[in-house]
């Protein structure tokens, strides 16, 4: 039964006209709402408000999500001082797992600047899709009640609530429980989200402190201490108008996310609730007869052994079925089946062809259920790539999450087809910008953002991971470019990882001519410094516009790297600029650029600097001097080490106070140092 008060607020927020400005809601159950035309509540997905007035966001079926939001968005700015103002909300929720001690995904509390959140289920809760988490373009703000272990977004808990800012990885979080009042030192109780039993939230912003507060509780009485609390000021992510509502997703483990009900309010605390008088979930079937049970148990019982005599049959006629293999329990559960990426890809049309390479082709296609478009990489069975490669870009790229790595999204394993699914990147890959005349040509700003997306994408593999991740094959038509341009790093086919401070382990010569550290054929490791030398020929070929070796070039010219310090040596670096710019760049970052790449370019391994040095560089921390050293002048027995302790002391005099190595600074060396460009036309071992 509504009380008085409660039927009241329902009444004149029904009665409001549509133009007035609603500053306030209350829904103690949902069962009076209106959906559709003229609604009070918008639903998507597979929301929907059930008989006895509990609106159901998602059902007990996998990788589905579903939305409910207030048709009408709130005025949440001050349109005077554009200062976001105070506001508060109180809902029940209840979550009930398919397998209670696994959980499934969770629900969000969230602010959104459209209803149209164009988000994925499983661990993107419907908030987000592999594009745009983390972005600060979101303008999202959201409070997550998350109820399984999620790997890919950092959390490990279970029973998990996080304040959400534009992504996923939580700006703060807790496991949820509450501190009972009735508690003199206020020791927190836990509570489980997943226990198929109402909870009590409450979600507060406090403008003047710019502090939003989590409450939970078992009872309808809110506890004087928050679970959790965050300084944030939310002025410059929210708009000034906003939509309010829920979000909730599956993954492969399904669970029903309700809420019994739900009010808010700006400028004010949220009209309380009483969980007593909101509707119930049903309660569960009682326990059959005895005689029953027996019944079933016998019919279970013979099913159990028809189902038996037919597989052993299916299992004797299709003898070329695929075996599940050791590795492909360890990869993770994002499987997509065959049929799914056929459909999504049209066939595998020669349309949907965005590329070939010798791996094979890459298609794009739309995923059938969420509708987001994606790029199908299928590994040709006369491929050199093959089945070892493919778990290595699974193993390796799988589990690695950073802004500037192309998201593999999932895999297919059917017979000799190997599939592998990546976000779409709309803009294709990089050489498709530099060479072959591309129409549209990229300006020098864009071009030292990618170059700054590559470095930063190489830095996280090489230190950033818990592991040394060496890609082995950085190049241009490995850069892929996002509709904003950004750079992604992708292709993790011959991605090695070993320990950090270990060494790594012998393995074929693989790479791509021109990329590939003249040390390598010698050696047959892949290091870090592999990579520095492939990233100096991609700083090289950014800059100039060519590839790192050209046969159709003037003898002088056949070698990139040599072509740079020859116009280096006589005073005419500028020249070997990409003519399609026109003369406009930004003279310092250009010459910085080329001085870094014939750095990165040198033979000796230990001469080249290392990826966070690179960055440091091409961050402006630390300035390269134009004193660069005559080609050969290394001794080719001296490293990087050495050669710092043997420049002059006036180089010293810029140099960096920060230290990588000890209590060397390895910064001092870039001041004064110069490389000797040797041919890469030898032979380089395998390649492709």
């Amino acid at each position: 039964m509504l009380t008085l008060v409660q039927f009241l607020s329902v009444l004149l927020l029904l009665l409001v006209p549509v133009s007035s400005q609603v500053d306030q809601l209350l829904f103690p159950g949902f069962k009076d709402v209106v959906v559709g035309a003229r609604s009070n509540l918008t639903l998507s997905g597979v929301a929907e408000i059930q008989k006895n007035g509990i609106l159901r966001l998602t059902n007990d079926t996998s990788r589905l999500m579903g939305h409910a939001f207030y048709p009408s968005p709130f005025q949440l700015k001050n349109t005077t001082t554009g200062k976001v103002f105070s506001f508060s909300s109180c809902f029940a929720l209840v979550v009930v797992p398919e397998y209670p001690k696994l959980g499934g995904h969770g629900l969000a509390f969230a602010i959104a600047p459209s209803l149209d959140l164009n988000a994925l289920p499983s661990q993107y809760l419907g908030l987000f899709n592999p594009t745009d988490v983390g972005n600060f373009s979101n303008h999202l703000f959201a409070v997550e009640f998350d109820t399984v272990q999620d790997f890919v977004f950092g959390d490990i808990n279970d029973n998990h609530v996080g304040i959400d800012i534009n992504g996923l990885q939580s700006n703060a979080s807790a496991t949820a429980g509450y501190y009972a009042d009735d508690a003199a030192n206020l020791t927190k109780q836990d509570l489980n989200i997943k226990g198929g039993v109402p909870i009590l939230a409450w979600v507060d912003y406090d403008s003047a402190q710019n502090l939003v507060s989590v409450t939970l509780s078992p009872s309808s009485t809110k506890p004087r201490k928050p679970l959790l609390s965050f300084h944030v000021d939310l002025s410059p992510i929210l708009h000034d108008t906003m939509y309010v509502g829920f979000s909730a997703s599956t993954g492969l483990l399904a669970s029903s996310h309700y809420i019994l009900g739900w009010s808010f309010k700006i400028n004010g605390p949220a009209p309380p609730l009483d969980l007593s008088a909101l509707p119930q979930l049903p309660r569960p079937k009682k326990k059959q007869p005895a005689s029953l049970i027996a019944g079933v148990s016998v019919a279970v019982v013979v099913i159990a052994l028809c189902c038996i005599a037919v597989g052993i049959y299916l299992y004797r006629k299709i003898k070329n079925a695929d075996v599940i293999e050791a590795w492909e329990l360890e990869v993770g559960p994002h499987r997509y089946s065959y049929q799914e990426l056929k459909k999504a890809t049209r066939g595998f049309k020669e349309k949907e062809l965005l590329g070939r390479g010798g791996f094979g082709g890459v298609y794009k296609g739309t995923l059938p259920n969420s509708k987001i478009q994606v790029a199908v990489k299928r590994v040709s069975h006369e491929s050199k790539q093959g089945l070892r490669e493919f778990v290595s870009e699974i193993a390796s790229i799988g589990r690695l999450r950073h802004r500037n790595l192309c998201q593999l999204l999932g895999w297919c394993r059917r017979r000799g087809d190997l599939l592998l699914v990546y976000e779409f990147m709309a803009n294709g890959s990089l050489d498709r910008y530099l060479f072959n005349g591309a129409e549209v040509v990229l300006s020098w700003e864009q071009r030292f953002k990618i170059i700054k997306d590559v470095a930063s994408a190489l830095l996280y593999l090489h230190e950033g991971y818990e592991q040394v991740v060496v890609h082995r094959d950085v190049k241009a038509s490995n850069v892929l470019l996002d509709f904003e341009l950004n750079a992604k790093l992708g292709d993790f086919g011959l991605a090695r990882l070993y320990e950090h401070g270990a060494n790594p382990s012998t393995t074929r010569v693989v790479g791509t001519l021109g990329y590939l550290a003249p040390e390598l054929p010698r050696t047959g490791k892949a290091t870090t410094g592999s990579d520095v030398f492939a990233f100096g020929a991609l700083l090289l070929e950014v800059a100039c516009g060519r590839r790192p070796i050209e046969p159709k070039a003037l003898q002088e010219e056949l070698i990139l790297v040599d072509w740079v310090w020859d116009s280096f040596k006589e005073g005419r670096v500028l020249d070997v600029v990409d003519p399609k710019l026109n003369g406009k760049f930004d003279e310092r970052e250009v010459l910085m650029v080329l001085k870094l790449g014939l750095i990165c370019s040198y033979d000796l391994p230990t001469a080249r600097p290392s990826m966070r040095q690179v960055a440091r560089i091409l961050d402006g921390e630390v300035e390269l001097s134009d004193d660069l050293r005559k080609p050969g002048g290394i001794d080719q027995q001296e490293g990087f080490d050495e050669f710092c302790h043997s420049l002059a002391s006036s180089s010293f005099d810029k140099m960096s106070s920060s230290s990588y190595y000890g209590n060397r600074d390895i910064d001092t060396a870039f001041l004064s140092y110069g490389n000797s460009p040797r041919s890469l036309l030898h032979d380089r071992g395998e390649t492709r």
